[in-house]
């Protein structure tokens, strides 16, 4: 089934252009949370995005493993908004899990459902000082492109304003 893809930087309108994308494919939508509340911050954050969903979407929580959670929703929703790609890759990356990126994405491609995919662009700043930065930034690059790869449209999104790019 179809992917989309939104990415950008931060604060850019990536989820919010994700759920306007979402809202093409039908009533029953679903938006596939990958954040961890692990601090008062994030826990704002997260009740922030919830607000600007509203009862649209229902809302499922999955800091790992996507494409079961993609498996399990199949014939239950109409889209799946999946925010976002580049968290998930971070919660992988510091729980040192070991996680194929490629052949989550190959599921996703395979599944039923379609996906709105979010993704931060994190390529455009300064080489980050540390290793794991340094890594975790070269892995998104690598996602990115991947899911782009898979995309039946990609969008790239800047001031708010949405540039599509395939």
């Amino acid at each position: 089934m179809p992917i989309l893809l939104v990415g950008g930087g931060s604060r850019s309108g990536k989820s919010r252009h994700a759920l306007e994308l979402a809202r093409r494919y039908g009533p029953r939508r679903g938006f596939l949370a990958t954040a961890q509340a692990f601090d008062d911050e994030m826990r704002d954050r997260i009740h922030k995005h919830q607000q600007e969903r509203g009862d649209e979407f229902l809302t499922f929580e999955e800091p790992f493993d996507l494409a079961s959670a993609i498996q399990r929703l199949e014939g239950s929703l109409d889209v799946l908004v999946v925010d976002c790609l580049t968290l998930w890759l971070s919660n992988v990356m510091l729980a040192e899990r070991s996680i194929d990126m490629e052949e989550t994405l190959n599921k996703m491609a395979a599944s039923t459902l379609p996906c709105v995919l979010v993704t931060n662009e994190v390529g455009c700043g300064i080489v980050p000082e540390n290793a794991l930065a340094r890594r975790f930034r070269d892995q998104a690059g690598i996602l990115n492109q991947q899911a782009a790869a898979r995309a039946i449209e990609a969008y790239y999104m800047m001031f708010g304003v949405a540039l599509k790019i395939k």
